[in-house]
C-alpha cells in the first residue's frame, strides 16, 4: 500500500500539483489557488510568510492554507501562521476540502480581518508551544463583507 502511495506522490510531483513531499493538502491548496488566479506567481518553497505574489503594480502577497475535513476530524484549524503581526502577507487564501478532496469552501481574507479577530479573541489564538497563531476557518468568516468568497472559482478549476 505504501508503494502505491509513493508512486502517487511521484506522479503528483511530476504533474506539479504538489511541490513538496509533505502532507499534500497544503500543496494542493496552493495549486488550486494558482490555477484559479493564474497571474499569481509562486513564492520560493523556503519563502517566509507567503506562498504567492499577485501581479504588478500591487504585488499583493498571499499566504495559502488548506484543511481537509474528514469524518474522524472535523476541525477547521489551518496550519500555523507565524509572525502574524509582522504582516508578511496581505491576504490569507483559505481552502476547506471535503473528505474526498473536493472543494468545500474557499475565501480570501485580508490580513486586517485576522488582526481584528485576534483583538476580539475570535477564531484565532496564539500557541506558545509552536510560537505561532492558529486560525479556525469557520462559517461566519464568509459573512464578513471584507472577505471574498472564491469557492466557485476554485471548484471550476478543480473540475
Amino acid at each position: 500500500m505504501f508503494e502505491l502511495h509513493a508512486k502517487i506522490e511521484d506522479e503528483l510531483l511530476e504533474r506539479e500539483i504538489i511541490r513538496t513531499r509533505n502532507n499534500p493538502t497544503g500543496d494542493l491548496a496552493e495549486y488550486l489557488f494558482r490555477k484559479a488566479f493564474p497571474k499569481w506567481k509562486p513564492a520560493e518553497n523556503s519563502q517566509k510568510g507567503f506562498d504567492a505574489i499577485g501581479p504588478a503594480p500591487d504585488k499583493l502577497r498571499y499566504q495559502i492554507k488548506g484543511r481537509r475535513i474528514a469524518e474522524r476530524n472535523g476541525s477547521r484549524q489551518l496550519s500555523a501562521i507565524r509572525n502574524l503581526e509582522e504582516r508578511h502577507f496581505d491576504f490569507l487564501a483559505g481552502l476547506l476540502f471535503n473528505k474526498d478532496y473536493s472543494v468545500y469552501k474557499a475565501a480570501l481574507i485580508p490580513h486586517s480581518v485576522l488582526l481584528g479577530l485576534k483583538r476580539e479573541r475570535k477564531h484565532i489564538s496564539f500557541q506558545e508551544h509552536t510560537n505561532s497563531h492558529v486560525f479556525l476557518l469557520v462559517e461566519d468568516i464568509w459573512e464578513d463583507p471584507r472577505v471574498k468568497d472564491v469557492t466557485e472559482k476554485l471548484r471550476a478549476v478543480w473540475h
